[in-house]
């Protein structure tokens, strides 16, 4: 039976945006495995599986369901050991990768969150629109449009949490190394997000890191790539 992916949608299927889901999408293609994708819109979420997932991504495999980017990572590492190329070196690469995802969370996501909250309400039908808002705007306890206000003071910040990643870049291509780990799939998912729903003309060109985002866009037969940069 073939892996089903729930990969998280707006109104155009072909546009994913999601940062987890676009972890799982890597990690599912370095393992070279056959996998249906499902486009899935936020209010669609309840229905599937019977109700099983409250949250994108997650995959079912005959019986088995998983959801949660990290954990579906290392299902795909143990159950399919003897497919595709590794994303952990061992045990030790596995904790490693919370480390990143956990630096990623906290660190870009938060950024990102707050400069393209409203290029993502932009991406969403009418009725996951209505949705995006209620729940966000609770959760932040503000409008959206205040949280976003004056986005483009805070470039310099963002730049500034790039630096360790910069620094690592000196000296090797990847987190991975030579090549590309499910570290990389992590904070490639936060670019990719950026990338698809705003752009990344706030980068400078001169940035080192867009020299890694490519060489991410650029893996699987560019199937990042596949999916347009939104213009600024």
């Amino acid at each position: 039976m073939t892996i089903r992916f729930y990969d998280l949608v707006g109104s155009d299927p072909a546009r994913p945006f999601s940062p987890h889901c676009w972890k799982v999408h890597m990690a599912l293609t370095h393992k070279a495995l056959d996998f249906e994708r499902i486009p899935v819109c936020f209010t669609q979420i309840p229905a599937l599986e019977g109700g099983v997932f409250k949250t994108l991504p997650a995959i079912t495999n005959c019986k088995e369901t998983v959801s949660d980017s990290m954990a579906i990572a290392v299902y795909l590492k143990d159950k399919f050991s003897d497919r595709g190329s590794h994303l952990f070196h061992g045990e030790g690469g596995v904790a490693l990768s919370r480390f990143v995802e956990a630096w990623t969370n906290t660190q870009l996501h938060m950024w990102i969150r707050n400069w393209a909250l409203l290029d993502i309400l932009e991406m969403l039908s009418q009725k996951d629109q209505a949705y995006f808002r209620i729940s966000r705007e609770t959760r932040y306890g503000k409008p959206l449009e205040e949280i976003v206000a004056g986005r483009e003071t805070t470039v310099p910040e963002l730049l500034a949490k790039l630096e360790p990643f910069r620094a690592m870049l000196a000296s090797q291509p990847f987190l991975g190394g030579k090549e590309p780990a499910f570290a990389d799939y992590i904070v490639f998912g936060a670019f990719q997000w950026l990338r698809v729903c705003s752009g990344l003309h706030m980068i400078p060109a001169s940035e080192p890191v867009l020299d890694w985002v490519n060489r991410m866009l650029d893996l699987h037969d560019g199937l990042a790539r596949s999916v347009s940069e939104a213009s600024a």
